[in-house]
């Protein structure tokens, strides 16, 4: 019997996934594909204090962050994790040129995005640098 491949390869499996999004169908869409993935999900978390709480929990492998959480910019988390070295992926209606300056080199998906486009960022903010 031949070995049936996956869908995806599976380069993602296993890594903890913090998700950091406001609007509940939007974090369950992305629950649903990082587990199709093979991804273990941390939180998600709809606001700024519970997810730093989740980043200095610590055990995160790379993070999906909505740029604009229930009204306050993710800045702080994007800081947070960056002073521990954790790569991140932003998500956003508007594109890398909502991004703030000294985070436009990160990987970004554009609401709304497909399972490929998460798979493929996702990816890139992992690669080494």
């Amino acid at each position: 019997m031949t070995a049936v491949e996956p869908d995806h390869d599976t380069s993602l499996h296993g890594r903890r996934v913090l998700v950091v999004e406001d609007e509940a169908a939007i974090s369950l869409l992305l629950e649903d594909m990082l587990l199709d993935f093979g991804c273990e999900v941390v939180g998600p978390a709809g606001r700024l204090p519970a997810a730093l709480r989740l980043v200095e929990a610590g055990g995160i492998d790379v993070a999906i962050l909505d740029v604009n959480v229930a009204g306050e910019p993710i800045y702080p988390v994007a800081d947070a994790l960056a002073a521990k070295g954790i790569p991140l992926v932003f998500s956003t209606g508007y594109g890398s040129g909502g991004i703030d300056g000294p985070y436009r080199d990160r990987p970004v998906v554009q609401k709304p995005f497909s399972q490929s486009d998460l798979e493929q960022q996702l990816k890139a903010a992992l690669e080494p640098t």
